[in-house]
């Protein structure tokens, strides 16, 4: 049996300005934008990733939330504390000065982890932890896990 990702989702608060953001920034491609139950359906997705989409929606989607719920998810995202993505990329620093010239807040510039990795992090318009990873050959330090 094969079992593989097809969507995850992240919450926000302007389809708008996230797609600006997933879509003009990122590069993703839009996969649909349209209407379901009252709601917007908005997916986006790697070019180089057919089988994979990020469902962008608002927090607390659910239309069974409490209007008690759906204010705490508000919140929440504006405080930036709902869970993120992180992203492989070919060039880390590219990728950084791109994002970074969009006005997107800053929470790490590029730099190599002892774990393989270079990696930066910005929060996306709604508030979202979004890091970007470049898979580096592997690195001897003293604090490898073996």
């Amino acid at each position: 049996m094969d079992v593989k990702l097809s969507q995850c989702f992240i919450a926000v608060d302007d389809h708008d300005k996230a797609l600006a953001f997933y879509r003009d920034v990122l590069g993703l491609e839009v996969r649909n934008d349209v209407g379901f139950e009252g709601m917007r359906w908005v997916t986006v997705g790697s070019p180089l990733q057919p089988d994979v989409e990020i469902v962008l929606e608002p927090p607390a989607a659910n239309p069974d939330a409490s209007p008690a719920d759906r204010r705490a998810m508000a919140e929440l995202l504006a405080k930036g504390l709902l869970r993120g993505v992180i992203f492989s990329t070919d060039d880390c620093d590219a990728l950084f000065a791109r994002v970074q010239a969009s006005g997107a807040e800053v929470l790490q510039e590029p730099m190599d982890q002892p774990y393989g990795v270079r990696d930066c992090a910005f929060r996306d318009p709604a508030g979202n932890l979004l890091r970007f990873n470049e898979r580096r050959g592997a690195r001897p330090t003293g604090n490898a896990l073996a």
